[in-house]
């Protein structure tokens, strides 16, 4: 007699193997490129941090100093963020991306040349300004192809570039730093940022002839792929390619955005946190030399490189977003109070900011998942961009207080303590938002 449920279960897995074959295809065409374009992007959004290592004895530069150049690089970015989104919906991401990529590459690569604070802040805030949208752009181009419970996995990929940033940081900035110093009579920081400013300016030209703007243009998809990708859009409520930014106003009018905004402000802080003061924080273990405290960072930038992939896989299998969230923020609020009793052990306090860089890795491209699949369509590209805008705003607070705090204080630890409570307060508001939205997404 034929049996209908295992028909059923016979198709259901056949879908399955079909879109798991197709989304490899598009991962393998995509990813790797917007990979690469976003570790040059992060690292050259971080290598400050290193730059600081040698930048501030040279031009002299105070903490203080340093905090609001790091700051000023976010106001810029803030502020563009959300326009660069609508222009990116209605021009399409390849000429965006473009735009982007050349303009923040000239930007890094100035940054060579500065010798006062004025010249510091200037650059920093245009280099935010050229980078602007290159992130939430991502977010949204991804929108494009992959529906809702596909994403964190793929966006984890993006956050643990974070990661790899952090990796090539350690490797090549230091090496840079302390060998190339006095080349051709520049600092070892002026070559560190012309030679990472650099890639961006050829990735540019890559991006104009090897980036589509959607499904339907990509060649290297069959029209049943496209319909295929087109039918799992629809009905896992992903973004249909032209349908976005429709209504700004709408879109700030939405309760949801602000309430969004506070959870990925908290993690976002606390992992620039991370990314601007873990050097000096092995430095303060009494590791003197710059290119040991650069091969010391990539320990913790590695283990969280593995670990967002890993942890937003589980995410993206279990559907339940917001809880393993949750968890990952407070793992690291954890690890980041244990930091503030001061271990006495490098070790120790490099397992503590491995556990902090997993958590805090991990949270990013699993939060994504949840604003994507519950905003509506037509306020995806604006909402997207506005989330991204307030709550990358962190980036203005977070390296400015820390650096008074560090500059009165001389320690780390009343920062990492806050920073741990706003994390842990983070996942309640994101629960919170979450249950509004409905069940069953995210």
């Amino acid at each position: 007699m034929y049996n209908t449920t295992d028909a059923s279960a016979l198709r259901a897995a056949s879908d399955r193997d079909a879109d798991d074959a197709l989304y490899r295809k598009v991962s393998l065409r995509i990813i790797p490129f917007l990979f690469v374009a976003y570790v040059v992007a992060f690292l050259d959004r971080i290598n400050v941090g290193f730059a600081q290592l040698q930048l501030k004895q040279d031009l002299g530069f105070t903490d203080a100093m340093y905090g609001l150049g790091a700051a000023v690089f976010y106001i810029g970015y803030v502020l563009f963020e959300t326009p660069s989104n609508l222009l990116l919906a209605k021009y399409g991401a390849r000429k965006t991306f473009v735009r982007i990529m050349i303009l923040w590459g000239l930007a890094s690569v100035g940054m060579m040349f500065i010798q006062t604070p004025t010249h510091f802040y200037i650059l920093r805030f245009l280099l935010g300004v050229f980078e602007a949208g290159f992130f939430p752009g991502i977010v949204l181009y991804l929108t494009y192809w992959y529906p809702p419970l596909r994403r964190a996995s793929v966006l984890a990929y993006f956050f643990a570039g974070v990661a790899v940033a952090g990796i090539l940081g350690g490797l090549v900035s230091g090496w840079i730093m302390r060998d190339m110093a006095g080349v051709w009579g520049l600092a070892g920081w002026q070559w560190m940022f012309a030679i990472e400013g650099s890639p961006a300016l050829l990735l540019a030209v890559i991006a104009y002839f090897y980036l589509k703007d959607s499904p339907a243009q990509a060649h290297w998809l069959s029209a049943t792929e496209k319909a295929r990708l087109a039918a799992n859009l629809e009905t896992g409520g992903g973004q249909v390619h032209g349908s976005a930014g429709k209504s700004l106003a709408a879109t700030l009018r939405d309760p949801r955005i602000y309430l969004y905004s506070i959870p990925y402000f908290a993690v976002t802080g606390a992992a620039l946190t991370l990314s601007f003061w873990m050097p000096l924080i092995i430095r303060d273990f009494g590791v003197s030399d710059v290119l040991m405290v650069s091969l010391y960072s990539v320990i913790p930038y590695t283990v969280g490189a593995i670990g967002v992939i890993v942890v937003a896989r589980a995410a993206d299998r279990s559907g339940r977003h917001a809880r393993y969230f949750a968890a990952c923020v407070i793992s690291a609020a954890a690890a980041l109070a244990v930091m503030t009793t001061h271990p006495s052990s490098l070790p120790v306090s490099l397992a503590l900011l491995s556990v902090a860089a997993v958590g805090l890795y991990s949270g990013l491209p699993i939060f994504w998942a949840i604003p994507t699949a519950n905003l509506p369509q037509e306020s995806r590209a604006a909402g997207i961009g506005v989330i991204s805008s307030l709550g990358t705003s962190a980036g203005i607070v977070a390296p400015w207080v820390i650096g008074q705090v560090r500059t009165a204080t001389g320690s780390m630890d009343a920062a990492l303590l806050g920073i741990g409570v706003i994390l842990v307060a983070s996942s309640a508001v994101l629960f919170m938002v979450k249950g509004g939205a409905g069940k069953g997404k995210a």
